[in-house]
């Protein structure tokens, strides 16, 4: 689904960043350029053995169509309430020591960073899997919303996840509800 808004459309920003931190979680809306050295500095810690920083970047395709950038949007409160819980949960699920989660609002151009995710745990098989399962829970649940444009063209708004061009995210679920009460 094409947008309705012209090519210079940006969207409603916080003027600063948005964030929430204890001593062992730190999440962040931001729409500055992202910092992945104080991601690693707060999760820093003596009884950490494992350090796992993941650092998600704009892309300069998708489906082999040219992507020119992507702006990120979201409900800011809501977002950053999600994106503690999703910590808090990754936190004890796998004893980490901490963990951060920052996401980029706003343009985010080709090569820029757009989400970052550090953890630390005494163990690294447990930051592997966490630093995973964090992002995965990040992109399924965060009210966070990016507009795709592509060059030579429209943008397109779809749910910060992983999801077809030009299909709602949310379609192909409903569709297996709908199958599942067929059944």
């Amino acid at each position: 689904m094409a947008t309705t808004e012209p090519v210079t459309y940006t969207p409603d920003l916080p003027p600063s960043p948005v964030s929430r931190t204890t001593p062992t979680i730190h999440v962040e809306l931001t729409p500055h350029s992202l910092n992945s050295i104080s991601a690693t500095t707060f999760v820093r810690s003596p009884s950490a053995g494992a350090t796992v920083l993941f650092i998600g970047t704009t892309r300069d395709t998708f489906n082999n169509l040219p992507v020119s950038s992507l702006a990120y949007t979201s409900y800011t409160a809501l977002a950053i309430a999600t994106l503690y819980l999703i910590a808090e949960s990754v936190l004890s699920k796998h004893e980490l020591t901490k963990i951060a989660i920052i996401h980029k609002l706003g343009e985010c151009p080709i090569g820029e960073e757009s989400i970052l995710i550090a953890v630390s745990s005494p163990h690294r098989q447990a930051a592997w899997k966490a630093g995973e399962e964090a992002l995965e829970e990040t992109k399924k649940r965060a009210e966070i919303w990016k507009l795709e444009r592509f060059e030579g063209g429209e943008g397109i708004w779809r749910a910060n996840r992983d999801g077809a061009v030009g299909v709602r995210v949310g379609e192909d679920e409903k569709k297996g509800v709908e199958e599942k009460n067929d059944v």
